[in-house]
């Protein structure tokens, strides 16, 4: 007969089955996989009608795209972020 411990062992590796299956689907793991990305898309932002901004990080470069279903356009190369103590010590004019 199966006693409660070893129920409760049977049940606690169900349950971490259970927990890595579902980790696995949400794609927790990825990153492990892959390895670090050359090219990798921080942020998009749909403008209507299958057009949108979109900010790409390549070989530690910043560059935000405009994307049409016909066509891909360098908008800008967007600075590296400042402390905002650099911001405070800049004269104003």
């Amino acid at each position: 007969m199966i006693t409660l411990q070893s129920l409760f062992a049977v049940l606690v590796v169900l349950g971490l089955v259970a927990a890595l299956a579902w980790l696995l689907r949400r794609g927790a793991f990825d990153a492990l996989r892959r390895g670090p990305r050359p090219i990798a898309v921080e942020t998009a932002v749909p403008l209507g009608e299958r057009r949108s901004l979109v900010i790409v990080a390549v070989e530690g470069r910043r560059i935000l795209l405009g994307l049409t279903p016909g066509q891909i356009s360098m908008v800008t190369e967007l600075r590296p972020p400042q402390p905002f103590a650099q911001h405070l010590d800049r004269p104003q004019g």
